[in-house]
């Protein structure tokens, strides 16, 4: 089975929704499978560590999850157009990684979740890409092959999937965001077990 990383942060829901969706794309696809894993987060000032296990949700990633997957797909909520500081702090942790080349030729793939139709989800999709090149990763998006694309009018762009909350921290996607998050899954998916020398 060809395992395919789902690494995000959430805080209010949307972005774990949107991570579900993306995991749901993935084994869509005969023979693989997503490991699906979050980041803890963090203070300006900690004074009690966050717990090694979540009360509830995916379990924290460690570096061997990144090691040990075909493929990554990383998600983030907006957050003034740029990732939150809880995932960059985990991937300015991947150094050994970036040395080793353990990530060089894998596929991955991006998405993030916003509150407001321009507030920022492309030039955070965008930014989340940069540690990505530097490890030697492959980028995977979306082509309007995808007929969302044309459809949407919440989240869902060609650099990834994408959510707009709107005024509601109810975490639920519309159709078209959760059609968009799914192929980019597939397509992730897909790409990874081509490039092992598998057809999907």
């Amino acid at each position: 089975m060809t395992e395919i990383l789902v690494l995000f942060y959430s805080r209010y829901g949307g972005t774990a929704e949107l991570a579900r969706h993306v995991a749901r794309g993935i084994e869509s696809v005969p023979g693989a499978a997503a490991r699906v894993r979050s980041v803890p987060p963090v203070a300006a000032v900690t004074e009690v560590a966050a717990p090694p296990v979540p009360d509830n949700g995916a379990p924290y990633a460690e570096l061997r999850d990144l090691e040990e997957c075909a493929g990554l797909a990383l998600g983030s909520p907006v957050r003034f157009g740029n990732m939150a500081a809880p995932l960059k702090a985990f991937l300015d942790g991947t150094g050994s990684l970036w040395l080793s080349g353990a990530l060089a030729g894998k596929p991955a793939a991006v998405f993030a979740s916003g509150q407001t139709p321009h507030g920022g989800q492309e030039s955070t999709l965008l930014t989340m890409m940069l540690p990505l090149l530097h490890h030697g990763m492959l980028l995977v998006g979306l082509p309007f092959t995808e007929a969302a694309l044309a459809t949407t009018r919440g989240g869902g762009t060609p650099y990834g999937a994408s959510r707009v909350a709107g005024q509601s921290q109810e975490p639920t996607l519309d159709a078209d965001e959760r059609l968009l998050a799914q192929a980019l899954g597939r397509r992730l998916a897909e790409t990874a077990l081509r490039l092992a020398g598998r057809t999907p």
